[in-house]
């Protein structure tokens, strides 16, 4: 059974910090594109980063560039964001995603809220 658990999202202040981890499991990571979305409501769900195995190419969306950083670790198959500067529009239920680009197996996890405020 293919999972994806999310988890690390909370209330932080504007200019500060949070470290998201999506921890998958079923699922051979290293075959997998992991990626990073996020949704606030009646809006569609937007893309925020992308990371390809083995982890040495990365692409963000221009509004997080040089202040979210997405990593993965193969030894515990997690995904992180770490997000810093983080501001009121960083708001969101924020998704991780695993794409195998060859079979198309496409998988999901539950979602963590984030809330930036003051």
């Amino acid at each position: 059974q293919v999972q994806l658990v999310e988890s690390g999202g909370g209330l932080v202040q504007p200019g500060g910090s949070l470290t998201l981890s999506c921890a998958t499991s079923g699922v051979t990571f290293r075959w997998y594109s992991m990626g990073w979305y996020r949704q606030t409501p009646g809006k569609e769900r937007e893309w925020v980063a992308s990371i390809l195995p083995p982890g040495t190419s990365t692409t963000y969306v221009d509004s997080v560039k040089g202040r979210f950083t997405i990593s993965r670790d193969s030894a515990d198959n997690t995904v992180y964001l770490q997000m810093n500067s983080m501001k009121a529009e960083d708001t969101a239920v924020y998704y991780c995603r695993a794409r195998n680009e060859l079979s198309k197996e496409d998988y999901w996890g539950q979602g963590t809220q984030v809330t930036v405020s003051s």
